[in-house]
């Protein structure tokens, strides 16, 4: 997949470049193409954002250096706008985004943009939920580390996106390593006993658990969901209900 990205602040990306993403762009995975807004002002001052029309406080992100930004680069595929009013990120936008050969994201800063570049690029505004932050960069990696995890490659083979925590439908069971013991805490017998059928169990039921406690939304959507359960799974749903 073929990633770019426009925005004031390109150095803000280079976390871009490490883990897992730096490890998918070696090995041709994931293809990054950052460009600075800036670069394409034809403010004599370096400017890239007005006042807004009809008067209001901040300052809006002008038409002119985005739409040449995206043009100049040749820029394609789905755009999307991270902005604080967009569809919420979710599984199935990023896993349905993860299909995409080509996506654009443009950061916005200050106030915001010129609609007229969101209605011209016909971007898709997503936000990562319902707070404001300074800018888009941050929602920018958010975005993009999690549709990354869904293209295949990116993950190491053991691993699997469709299994983490919420994605399953439940929140992610307890977990430990090495020591055995540590100040007074030990690890749960039961990771110990080498038979994985009861480990298996014991995990369901601590993620059931931590879902009904922590997200109960996700709980009751988990069990109106046309799952099959083993007799000992339904047990201990049947238990926590």
């Amino acid at each position: 997949m073929r990633i770019n990205i426009m925005t004031l602040f390109p150095e803000m990306f280079a976390p871009l470049n490490g883990s897992i993403l730096g490890r998918a762009v070696d090995s041709g995975i994931l293809e990054f193409n950052i460009v600075n807004i800036r670069d394409n002002t034809v403010d004599k001052h370096n400017r890239v954002d007005d006042t807004p029309y009809g008067g209001g406080a901040g300052m809006i992100m002008q038409i002119q250096p985005i739409l040449d930004t995206y043009r100049q680069n040749q820029f394609g595929g789905r755009v999307l706008y991270m902005s604080p009013r967009g569809k919420v990120l979710s599984g199935e936008l990023a896993e349905a985004l993860s299909h995409e050969e080509e996506i654009t994201i443009l950061c916005g800063h200050y106030e915001g943009v010129d609609q007229r570049v969101i209605d011209i690029l016909e971007a898709e505004e997503v936000s990562i939920g319902d707070y404001v932050l300074t800018g888009g960069e941050l929602p920018a990696m958010v975005l993009i580390d999690t549709v990354a995890r869904f293209i295949d490659g990116v993950l190491a083979s053991e691993e699997s996106a469709l299994d983490e925590s919420v994605y399953s439908g439940l929140l992610e069971y307890p977990h430990y390593s090495k020591p055995r013991e540590f100040e007074g805490l030990e690890v749960p017998e039961v990771l110990l006993s080498g038979n994985h059928q009861m480990i298996d169990l014991w995990r369901f039921e601590e993620a059931v658990k931590l879902t009904r406690d922590r997200r109960p939304d996700l709980f009751e959507k988990f069990l109106a969901e046309d799952r099959s359960f083993s007799k000992k799974e339904k047990q201990i749903l049947d238990k926590y209900k």
